[in-house]
């Protein structure tokens, strides 16, 4: 299981006990959770305390602790340094890596990303015409800037003209952040378990951002997200409520198709890193395995994942 355990109550305390995160209120347990199936703890609520204990023993098992401000953005993640048993000849692979591989790799993830974001217009009864056209068009690393020219066509048709993507917004643009905040933390958790160092990215580059891998391989998930929050909105659940917290959560659990098997998001994505770190070994773009769109009628059906 890849469960992803999200704290949203002030005053709550988390510590580890006989293999389960152990949730408590003025020394009263309120709720537990074994750690085998954690993926990721995303702490929204303020006044929340924990033990060292137990983000040593997240850490131990790949799972994140992630941070989050108002918005429901990350700012702050604790990850595990160890995650694979070949993680300094990845990692040295990784650094190594020419930038004609960097490049190739990128345009891949956005020609992906631009296919997905198609899928989900699609799905929905949108225009999506050009999106086959801005897909062949990504050169090496996208130096055309192909990705913003998709996003400005992608918006409009996808959440109405009035819609305008910013992070510090409430609303939609809220549900988005918490959305793509479950999505990175799955994705940096497969970059660790892949061995790679999570700061190297292939095309994010900020001094700053100690998840740029995972910025660069959840691209093409982003759509994913979108998807479920339209299906949210057309529920009537247009702000961050358990319930959306939920079906976020358990998107992670979607089935997608993968050539000629089924995985889910959180196989995709360790699909993706492992593949990547395959990449960097041989040298060669041709290995890495990106996610694929699932059928219109499984996009559209997401409400399914709410409680």
């Amino acid at each position: 299981m890849e469960r992803i355990v999200d704290i949203a109550t002030d005053g709550r305390h988390l510590s580890a006990h006989r293999g389960f995160l152990i949730v408590s209120e003025e020394r009263a347990e309120v709720g537990r959770v074994p750690l085998d199936d954690i993926a990721a703890v995303i702490v929204h609520a303020h006044g929340v305390s924990w033990t060292t204990n137990l983000v040593v023993a997240l850490a131990e098992r790949g799972a994140l602790l992630v941070l989050c401000a108002r918005n429901h953005a990350p700012v702050a993640v604790c990850q595990p340094l160890d995650g694979h048993h070949a993680q300094n000849a990845r990692i040295r692979a990784q650094w190594e890596a020419g930038k004609p591989l960097m490049k190739q790799v990128w345009k891949q993830i956005i020609v992906a990303k631009i296919h997905w974001q198609k899928a989900v217009l699609e799905a929905f009864g949108h225009r999506h015409d050009a999106f086959d056209l801005l897909a062949r068009k990504v050169g090496s690393g996208d130096p055309a800037n192909i990705e913003a020219q998709a996003a400005r066509r992608y918006w409009p048709l996808l959440m109405g003209t009035d819609f305008r993507r910013d992070r510090e917004a409430e609303g939609i643009n809220a549900m988005l952040n918490y959305g793509y905040t479950v999505v990175r933390a799955i994705v940096a958790r497969a970059v660790v378990a892949a061995g790679l160092h999570p700061s190297i990215g292939v095309h994010h580059a900020h001094r700053g951002n100690a998840l740029a891998l995972a910025d660069d391989l959840m691209e093409p998930f982003r759509p994913l997200v979108d998807a479920l929050t339209l299906t949210l909105c057309r529920q009537d659940i247009c702000s961050v409520t358990p319930p959306a917290k939920l079906a976020y959560a358990r998107l992670t659990t979607l089935d997608l198709p993968q050539n000629t098997v089924t995985t889910t998001v959180s196989g995709a994505a360790q699909k993706v890193a492992q593949s990547l770190a395959a990449c960097f070994e041989s040298g060669q773009s041709s290995n890495l395995i990106l996610p694929i769109p699932p059928p219109s009628a499984q996009l559209t059906g997401l409400d399914g994942l709410l409680p």
